[in-house]
């Protein structure tokens, strides 16, 4: 390896650096705040090397890894909810009791393997990042060990991921037996011949399809999503909801694209039926929920659907389309879980709808974020979630999906009434029902200041940041 290849992998070196520091610190001085301040700057300096590194891109470095200007944005991408994150669980983590200090050990962990999959190019990478991943979330979803719910949420989650590790193996070993390769360039280059569309190679990407769809959360393999989000950790969720999804979610686009689905009609059918399937299971089952988190967690079921629709399109808006829509998507869930974050106590998390009736009253600042939020999530025009769905409704368009942006356009309609719930409890009731409202400290509230700012920048004035997607998204096409 090369000195030029040691420079690609910075992000990565910075951040397996900073997880073995944290380590050494906590074997013999624990403190939180150091511990916190130690996780914010790795995540800082990783990001502040990426602009660096725009003029080595791109690097292949070895057949794992590919350092190139798709997976600097999203490993840029995935830093920032990283930060965020580690940053909301400050104050939560003080109030509740045991030890605090490793969960920023295994938030870095985490993040590193997101970002593994972000640069992935192979399918050791691929599995490596994915195991990475899993393995510091089933830790951090059941953080809270006093919590029967928290304890609940790391076993089902650990056993569902185990099940999708299973499937991911299995499609790559028939991948491998049909192409001799696990390269994603040389599977790639395969699948443009006709010796290698035969049902073993069809049946292998189904089965990695539906391993990686265990971690996006897709219908049918959605079933331990609102279990984990309800009892996992709030900052633990939000991390979940955005970075772990957007680094599969980015991977899956990469694959994909590299093989050219839309040769495979079979494979274009069932990417559809997930699509549609996570579309109306989202939002129809959000209706029946009384319980935030539980309603958030159908939400990004359904989101994912959406973001399936960049994968079935073609051409360079699609893959816009979808980085786009993840940026607006990132923004508005780390708002609203970061809401749900300040208003949690020692006892529980704030998860339920009374916790919000007349909140307007109580907390003004924190019940105007909270509505902007839901209504991104809805996809009211002057926010982020607007411009968002409005890409991935042209990109479907572009390519003639008729049946799947009819679909797309009826979801977003369902999905405003049970954000509009959560609204109507917000300025509902005088407040005097729970007069016991956390004070968010002025970290959270800088943090949530700064999305909510992000969030009606991108909604009013997206050009910038669309320019610099699309230069990005070159690479990929």
């Amino acid at each position: 390896m090369t000195i030029v290849d040691l420079k690609a992998l910075l992000p990565f070196i910075i951040l397996g650096t900073a997880s073995a520091a944290i380590m050494l610190v906590l074997a013999f001085y624990r403190e939180h705040k150091l511990t916190a301040v130690m996780t914010l700057a790795g995540f800082t300096l990783s990001a502040a090397s990426l602009p660096w590194l725009r003029c080595l891109s791109p690097r292949q470095v070895t057949p794992l890894i590919l350092v190139d200007q798709y997976a600097l944005f999203y490993i840029g991408l995935i830093l920032m909810a990283a930060f965020v994150v580690a940053a909301l669980a400050y104050s939560y983590l003080e109030v509740h009791q045991g030890h605090r200090e490793e969960f920023y050990l295994l938030i870095i962990l985490a993040t590193l393997g997101c970002s593994v999959l972000a640069a992935a190019s192979h399918f050791i990478s691929l599995f490596l990042g994915i195991e990475l991943l899993s393995v510091s979330l089933y830790a951090l979803a059941a953080y809270l060990r006093h919590s029967n719910k928290s304890v609940e949420a790391g076993v089902k989650y650990l056993i569902l991921a185990a099940v999708s590790s299973a499937f991911i193996l299995f499609g790559m070993a028939l991948v491998y037996a049909e192409t001799g390769s696990m390269s994603f360039a040389v599977i790639a280059s395969q699948a443009a011949g006709a010796g290698v569309r035969g049902l073993p190679f069809l049946a292998g990407i189904i089965l990695i399809l539906a391993g990686l769809g265990f971690k996006l959360a897709v219908v049918p393999f959605h079933l331990w999503t609102p279990d984990v989000y309800e009892g996992a950790p709030a900052p633990v969720t939000a991390f979940i909801a955005t970075a772990s999804k957007g680094a599969v979610f980015a991977l899956v686009l990469r694959y994909f694209t590299k093989i050219d689905i839309h040769q495979y009609p079979a494979l274009m059918l069932v990417i559809s039926t997930i699509a549609v399937a996570s579309m109306f299971a989202g939002n129809l089952l959000a209706l029946l929920q009384t319980n935030v988190k539980r309603i958030l967690a159908y939400s990004s079921i359904s989101h994912l659907g959406y973001l399936l629709v960049t994968i079935l399109a073609s051409g360079p808006m699609a893959a816009t389309a979808a980085a786009f829509y993840l940026i607006a998507y990132f923004v508005t869930t780390l708002s609203a879980f970061g809401v749900v974050t300040v208003l949690s106590n020692g006892e529980r998390d704030a998860d339920h709808m009374d916790d919000y009736r007349g909140l307007v009253w109580r907390r003004p600042w924190l019940a105007g974020v909270f509505t902007i939020m839901l209504f991104s999530l809805a996809g009211i025009p002057l926010t982020a979630g607007f411009v968002g769905k409005f890409y991935v409704v042209a990109a479907g368009v572009g390519s003639e999906l008729w049946p799947v942006v009819v679909v797309l356009a009826i979801n977003s309609v369902i999905g405003l009434f049970y954000y509009l719930r959560i609204i109507v409890a917000l300025f509902s009731g005088t407040g005097e029902e729970h007069r016991a409202t956390p004070q968010p400290s002025r970290s959270n509230s800088a943090v949530l200041a700064a999305l909510t700012a992000l969030l009606v920048w991108l909604g009013v004035y997206p050009g910038p940041v669309i320019e610099m997607i699309n230069k990005a998204m070159r690479s990929l096409i």
